[in-house]
């Protein structure tokens, strides 16, 4: 049973009230219990002003039928009834909700409370600590309180169609936030997301936003979709060419007259463009679709890039390196970028040409190198992101090692098969990308990381992982090993219960009823009714089993 958390004052009456002694709206008995069973409620559509106190407290109050059922040998055990895990209160006439909610900590999806008429948000929703999703779309909300930076695990916040004026500076620090919504509401700034690493949607339609500046973009590694139609911008900046990851990028019914040519090295899929008073894209490219306006603006790059070369006179004091690297972004973003370069080696100059600035975060994908260059150990005071994806590396060597404050690490799409012991003194390491490798078992050298919250280590040959060292893990949330080797996974990792997300693509939920079980499509249509499901998820119910949230590719949302 969940108990109220925290320093807050014990409620001498807690376990003796009855949801009879309720005011105002009432919940049906039956609803209640079947809640107490399955850990959903729904109570979306019932005209409600306000959350009946019987349902924060489902968790806490002794239920209306104990009363009637005393006997240990009855079939239906009320006193073993799951945490509420997932509260449905959508379109009702809510203006508020109570500082109650504190008394649910087990829930991971509060969805919806969209369609209501909420003025406000109580700080006390940063106590869901738990929480994965959260939608406060379609109310009247002004404002998002500070302390909602506080839920370390949500990774979707859904405030569309509010009265936002203005979107908490702490929210930039949600580390684990990757869907966030915040269509048709009043923005006119953004805030700097400098801790959303894996924020891979940001929709912000429909605003009044006038200014887009690197500060905003820097920090979006994983961004795949970035929605700004509707607003006020004027232009664009030349940094969005650092969103290597951008899918879909929609600017649409702005006062944009021009755009940087380097938006033309991006891999978009979806670009659109209407609505602009673009003076230097002709209407008939643009008419083309998104591979010829990135065709055009590639064109322009070389064009440019000549007139300059041959403009900028050389002089005792000019690195030969600015005329490779972006000498803006080591100043404004504290990045060293040189990627995609198809570049065996990283040459001297670019290191020289970091001069005494500080650098943060370095990109040296997409190139062919064999080795890491050995200068990167001049960093090592003041680097926290290294992404060496795609290239050639067969072997970690010790440079790398000896980064004291690196957080993140992208290793994809090379050749390694082992890492380092010596990898273990990187005390600060959270996310690590080793995907598309030849791992085939997870290295050793991370059962030593304490740090770590992610691991993506998908598409190698890993035949095995050991359950006992990943518990160990303390910190460590995610874990991707689909298209591996695994022949099935450890039913002992149903003990870490530590670990929310678990990629796979043969599965295996952990679940005292299920344990041990390789799900494949027909078990999961006989155990749920349906095949349309995305995130199978069990309440857990006894010490030592743990909620299962396991995705695959081959199933459709179904919430």
């Amino acid at each position: 049973m969940s108990r109220q958390q925290g320093g807050r004052r014990f409620d001498p009456r807690a376990g003796f009230r009855t949801e009879g002694k309720d005011r105002g709206p009432s919940v049906p008995q039956g609803l209640l219990k079947a809640a107490r069973s399955s850990g959903q409620l729904n109570l979306a559509g019932r005209n409600l002003e306000e959350v009946p106190q019987c349902v924060w407290r489902i968790n806490v109050d002794i239920p209306e039928e104990a009363n009637q059922n005393l006997s240990f040998s009855s079939t239906e055990r009320w006193w073993e009834q799951t945490d509420l895990t997932k509260l449905i209160i959508s379109s009702n006439k809510l203006q508020s909700l109570s500082d109650d909610l504190r008394l649910l900590p087990a829930l991971t999806v509060l969805d919806d409370l969209s369609n209501n008429r909420l003025a406000t948000v109580p700080a006390d929703v940063a106590l869901l600590s738990s929480l994965l999703r959260l939608n406060l779309s379609s109310n009247q909300l002004k404002s998002l309180p500070a302390e909602i930076s506080r839920m370390k695990r949500l990774k979707h916040l859904d405030c569309d169609a509010n009265l936002l004026e203005t979107v908490p500076s702490d929210v930039g620090g949600m580390e684990s936030l990757e869907l966030l919504y915040l269509r048709r509401n009043k923005l006119r700034v953004l805030p700097e997301f400098s801790s959303c690493r894996l924020l891979k949607e940001l929709h912000l339609a429909e605003n009044q936003i006038e200014s887009l500046g690197a500060e905003h973009l820097q920090h979006l590694q994983a961004i795949l979709v970035l929605d700004l139609r509707g607003n006020k911008l004027q232009s664009v900046p030349e940094e969005v060419a650092l969103l290597q990851s951008l899918e879909r990028l929609d600017l649409s019914n702005n006062d944009i007259s021009s755009l940087p040519c380097s938006l033309g090295n991006l891999h978009l899929k979806f670009l659109t463009l209407e609505g602009n008073p673009l003076r230097t894209i002709r209407r008939e490219i643009i008419a083309k679709g998104t591979h010829e306006v990135l065709k055009y603006l590639r064109s322009k790059i070389k064009d440019d890039g000549t007139s300059q070369n041959d403009s900028i006179p050389k002089t005792a004091m000019t690195l030969p390196s600015e005329s490779r690297v972006n000498i803006q972004a080591i100043v404004t973003l504290k990045l060293l970028d040189y990627s995609d370069k198809q570049a065996t080696l990283i040459p001297d100059d670019i290191f020289d040409a970091t001069k005494s600035n500080i650098i943060t975060s370095v990109n040296f994908s997409k190139n062919h190198l064999c080795e890491i260059p050995k200068r990167i150990i001049e960093l090592k005071e003041m680097v926290s992101d290294v992404n060496l994806s795609f290239n050639k590396l067969s072997f970690i060597s010790q440079e790398l090692c000896l980064l004291q404050k690196l957080t993140f690490l992208d290793l994809r799409n090379n050749f390694l098969s082992s890492l380092p012991e010596e990898m273990s003194s990187l005390t600060k390491l959270q996310t690590i990308n080793l995907s598309f490798n030849r791992f085939k078992v997870m290295p050793a050298a991370l059962y030593d990381i304490p740090t770590l919250e992610a691991v993506l280590i998908s598409n190698n040959q890993v035949g095995s992982v050991d359950p006992q060292k990943v518990k160990l893990m303390e910190n460590l949330s995610t874990l991707d090993l689909q298209n591996n080797d695994l022949l099935q996974i450890p039913p002992e990792l149903g003990n870490c219960v530590q670990l929310r997300l678990l990629n796979a693509g043969v599965l295996t939920v952990y679940h005292p009823w299920l344990f041990g079980t390789t799900l494949n499509s027909e078990i999961i249509n006989k155990h749920t009714r349906t095949c349309k499901l995305k995130a199978l998820s069990w309440p857990r119910k006894e010490p030592g089993s743990v909620v299962a949230d396991v995705l695959s590719d081959f199933m459709e949302p179904h919430l």
